[in-house]
């Protein structure tokens, strides 16, 4: 059954690269005078849903399998954050017909399902906190609001790439810029890990936890970032450069820099090859997109993704927290970024409705909304210690 997973899962990472590249012929034929779909953009759309149901085999086969709902660890979580998201796509496709949509969305999916296949895959029993059926509950609504509020940052990404000027330099260009090398930097750590994976490296170290306990920490990579009061028991292996106190996870930060060092590698390599931001780059693609369009998918994005984000992130999460720890709220970091989320897209409502902040304005709030999401899912699940630390492993 794991085996059969496992396939599920690759064949719908291949089936959404195969989309990717019908919806880019959708945007290249020349015989398209429209935004809406032709018959690239009709060949994208059914590939993209066998690709889903594929992936959506995938998460039903691993609970059989494990016997809980597999959202339990990084590797599940994220895997299914990603299947959300090419969800979200396909109703919001139908809705508006607009095949670019895609050309952005599903990449944002595929390196996200890369960025989970990067985390250890082995099924575990689940800790005592998590024996629940509000694990399921929470954690995959709260999923799938982030996902359904995840389009408006493709719909905000389409929009500054059409309208922001790359010819010269200016602060709108360069912000731009800064999120697409975030992009690449999580290309970045798929290609570092690929490649220590492949190395078979491991260091150990003896360490001092955060409450003081001796502990074993194992890298799967050189450590940049030693452990509080490490001591390297791996002959041989890279020196720490320094040391960070117990509550910040050092494995993790570590990843962190080598993903980002990495990224920053193949950033430069893009832009010595192409001799143009990445932006520019994707303009062309751009030329026919209409804006008002494009500005009501974010916006209708955020309204739907914003309720059911509060549902699962905030509401079911407090039951579960009454009933797991019987206090409804404890300042976790986890909480802490959840109610930050939340908190920003509802400014993001207001400012929409009563500021009228439409078009570029939004746009650059569904960029700063996207990025707050994967701070909260990336460093605070992967670096700093918590009550909800077991999803970094």
């Amino acid at each position: 059954m794991v085996s059969l997973s496992s396939n599920l899962l690759y064949i719908a990472f291949v089936l959404y690269l195969v989309a990717t590249l019908f919806f880019g012929g959708a945007i290249k034929d020349k015989r398209n005078k429209q935004d809406g779909p032709n018959r690239w953009a009709k060949l994208g759309i059914i590939i993209t849903m066998i690709g889903f149901i594929s992936q959506l085999g995938y998460f039903i086969t691993r609970w059989i399998a494990a016997g809980h709902a597999p959202v339990s660890n990084m590797f599940e979580f994220v895997t299914f954050f990603g299947m959300a998201l090419v969800g979200a796509f396909i109703v919001i496709y139908f809705l508006y017909k607009t095949p670019l949509l895609g050309l952005f969305t599903l990449p944002i999916a595929i390196l996200i399902i890369a960025y989970a296949s990067m985390f250890p895959r082995d099924i575990s029993p689940l800790i005592p906190a998590l024996q629940s059926d509000w694990l399921q509950i929470h954690v995959t609504t709260a999923a799938i609001g982030e996902a359904i509020l995840s389009i408006s940052f493709a719909a905000g990404l389409i929009y500054l790439v059409k309208v922001v000027d790359q010819t010269k330099a200016n602060k709108r260009a360069a912000w731009l810029e800064v999120v697409m090398f975030a992009l690449v930097a999580v290309v970045g750590f798929i290609v570092i890990s690929t490649t220590f994976t492949v190395m078979g490296y491991q260091s150990k170290f003896d360490w001092v936890d955060k409450n003081n306990n001796q502990a074993t920490l194992e890298y799967t990579m050189p450590a940049l970032v030693g452990p509080h009061e490490g001591e390297l028991k791996t002959a041989g292996h890279f020196e720490p450069l320094f040391e960070v106190p117990a509550y910040i996870n050092a494995k993790k930060l570590t990843t962190v820099i080598w993903s980002l060092a990495t990224g920053l590698i193949l950033y430069v390599l893009i832009r010595l090859i192409s001799r143009k931001r990445i932006g520019a780059l994707l303009q062309p693609l751009v030329k026919k997109i209409n804006l008002d369009l494009v500005d009501e998918v974010g916006y209708r994005s955020v309204l739907i993704g914003f309720p059911v984000f509060t549902l699962g992130a905030l509401i079911f999460a407090m039951i579960w927290a009454q009933i797991a720890w019987t206090r409804f709220w404890g300042w976790d970091p986890k909480e802490v970024y959840a109610l930050i989320t939340w908190l920003f897209y509802a400014a993001f409502l207001h400012l929409r409705l009563s500021k009228g902040w439409h078009g570029e304005k939004s746009a650059w709030l569904a960029v700063i909304g996207f990025v707050i999401i994967m701070f909260n899912t990336i460093v605070v699940n992967l670096v700093i210690a918590g009550l909800h630390s077991y999803a970094g492993s």
